[in-house]
């Protein structure tokens, strides 16, 4: 497996993974039949943390749709280098960082992680078209 698909199948278990904490909050706060039951205008809400969770998951997979695809190019035109190896554990880090301080609440910091999971879509792009 290259490095860039390492990187890759982290950040989609990553993903993968990332509504369990929040979930287990919608049973603590609804209870469990509550936490599957359909949503409804009158159910409680979740605590503040697992509402910044859920909108960091969203984005999170709003991401991948863009990244994941961008490896796969890569692997297809048997691009791999140092810059697509950087490239791809900089997007893994950067968005495992904006989960946790979107997750806190945390919002310069979780700007720059989101900038610097787009810097890494962007150095896949230019490796792709053989610009850098």
């Amino acid at each position: 497996m290259s490095r860039e698909l390492f990187w890759l199948t982290l950040t989609v278990a990553m993903t993968a993974l990332i509504w369990v904490p929040y979930i287990l909050d919608r049973a603590m706060v609804r209870g469990l039949m509550g936490s599957m039951a359909n949503p409804s205008p009158g159910d409680a809400p979740q605590s503040a943390w697992a509402q910044r969770m859920m909108a960091a998951h969203v984005n999170a997979v709003e991401n991948l749709v863009i990244f994941a695809p961008l490896v796969l190019i890569a692997g297809d035109l048997n691009i791999s280098s140092a810059a697509t190896r950087f490239a791809c554990a900089l997007y893994f880090w950067s968005r495992l960082a904006h989960l946790v301080v979107y997750t806190l609440g945390i919002p310069v910091a979780r700007t720059l992680a989101f900038s610097a999971g787009f810097l890494a879509q962007a150095i896949l792009v230019l490796a792709i078209f053989k610009l850098i």
